[in-house]
């Protein structure tokens, strides 16, 4: 059968993506743990030229790393009208003519080629009594043998017109911010539509453990997620993940927001894109991201397990990640640029209790440097007071050195900082009226979980002010 077996981890946040898109469109799968199958990791790390990226899926045998939801569409034959599949052969004419009419109308289909696969051979002589007849298209597991051009526009419904519903507002990310201004907006009976690039949660998803959010004393990240998003759908908002905002534009008092698949309409906008992570701009470092360079302990750090790392950063974000990767991993060496570290009391005071953490202070990263098979082998420091470098060895490398908003499909269409963060007023009013922004993508944001649900608090105040 034609067999996909997805390579992930559930702490991967792509890797959720995806799976909820496959099962959502009842694609079926073999999904594989790398945290628990050894041989699993080694053939992702084959796939991708010794890279450790997730998901990686083999449709057909064919890999493909971290396909976003566009891609997995194209692929496997996803439409909005339903899954289509077309087993035939490149030297048919009909399935020449076939597929041909497929592409002129934009229709997503999956190839299988009967000369390729024993298994479409016998399913289309099981469907023909015993003939080999072909193109078979499949719409939704339907079969039909050799359509003309006719019927498919019929059973594609391509004479339709497509009518696209206008929300109240369309929220522009699934972080914290997003996932209660839908809460709150859909309480006020508000529809609202949440696109996520990615996976649902945010910043916040990928945190282990968060201890400062009331009425928790510890929870993780991805479990708090979980809650608001549960709670976000209970109340009726629509979620789509996968879809990548490319613009937005305002006509007649409506709002069209373009992702790179299509378009949805709404009445208002919420941006809360919340923000990525900072880079040290050292040679060597993009080419090594994914190849012993992370940015989330929660994400990779199950790769490092009784291994050696590094950890970048002197604030919140890197003590407390660092002292999540001691837990399993051999030892962990913190390089911090300054003598100090910004990082809370509370965080300082506990790192001294940890045996396996070792404090590098007032080291300029100069360098990554890369081994065998291009992977990530040590880093080069350099003292800020004698100036002299040292290079230190390690199997991995962690960065936290801050965070910048997400905020470059929105340059020209509302008033952003110097840094790229969008300016608010009250309520989280933008430049541009019927648009307001929440949580780290704005300017004075503080990058907290509680902080974030209370400016999406006020974005839905601001929501019921312009469309009361």
């Amino acid at each position: 059968m034609n067999k996909i077996t997805l390579y992930g981890a559930d702490w991967c946040p792509d890797c959720r993506r995806a799976k909820s898109f496959l099962k959502e469109n009842n694609i079926n799968f073999t999904f594989i743990d790398v945290d628990l199958d050894k041989e699993a990791t080694i053939k992702v790390e084959a796939i991708n030229n010794g890279k450790r990226i997730i998901p990686t899926i083999l449709i057909k045998e064919k890999s493909y790393t971290n396909p976003d939801n566009i891609e997995l569409s194209s692929i496997l034959g996803i439409n909005e009208i339903g899954r289509v599949q077309l087993i035939g052969a490149d030297w048919c004419p009909d399935c020449r003519r076939t597929k041909n009419f497929l592409r002129d109308n934009f229709i997503n289909f999956e190839f299988i080629a009967v000369d390729e696969n024993d298994w479409a051979a016998s399913k289309v002589e099981e469907i023909n009594n015993g003939k080999r007849i072909i193109p078979t298209v499949l719409i939704d597991g339907t079969l039909y043998t050799n359509p003309d051009n006719s019927t498919l526009t019929e059973l594609l419904s391509l004479n339709i017109k497509k009518e696209h519903k206008i929300f109240d507002t369309i929220i522009i990310g699934g972080g914290a911010a997003g996932l209660t201004t839908s809460i709150y907006a859909q309480r006020d009976h508000f529809d609202t539509l949440i696109l996520e690039k990615k996976n649902i949660g945010g910043n916040a998803f990928l945190t282990e453990k968060i201890e400062n959010y009331p009425g928790f004393i510890s929870i993780s990240g991805p479990k708090l997620m979980g809650k608001m998003e549960e709670q976000a759908k209970t109340y009726g908002a629509v979620i789509k993940t996968g879809e990548e905002v490319v613009g937005i534009s305002k006509k007649d008092g409506l709002f069209t927001v373009k992702t790179k698949s299509t378009s949805f309409f709404s009445k208002t906008v919420v941006l809360s894109t919340g923000s990525t992570y900072r880079l040290l701009g050292i040679p060597n470092e993009t080419e090594l991201i994914g190849s012993g360079i992370h940015f989330c302990a929660t994400c990779d750090g199950a790769f490092y397990r009784d291994k050696d790392i590094i950890v970048i950063g002197g604030g919140n974000s890197a003590l407390e990640e660092g002292m999540f990767l001691a837990g399993f991993c051999k030892s962990v060496k913190i390089i911090n640029r300054s003598n100090q570290f910004t990082a809370s009391k509370t965080y300082i005071e506990k790192l001294k209790t940890i045996d396996n953490i070792a404090t590098y202070m007032n080291k300029t990263s100069v360098e990554f440097i890369a081994g065998e098979n291009n992977l990530f082998q040590s880093l080069k420091v350099r003292d800020n007071e004698t100036n002299k470098e040292e290079v230190i060895s390690a199997d991995g490398v962690f960065i936290f050195i801050g965070l910048k908003p997400n905020t470059s499909p929105f340059k020209g269409v509302v008033e952003l900082n110097k840094s790229g963060f969008i300016k608010t007023s009250i309520f989280g009013e933008t430049s541009v009226k019927g648009i307001l922004a929440a949580g780290d993508c704005r300017e004075g944001a503080i990058s907290q979980v509680a902080a974030a649900t209370g400016e999406g608090v006020l974005a839905s105040y601001g929501i019921r002010n312009l469309l009361k």
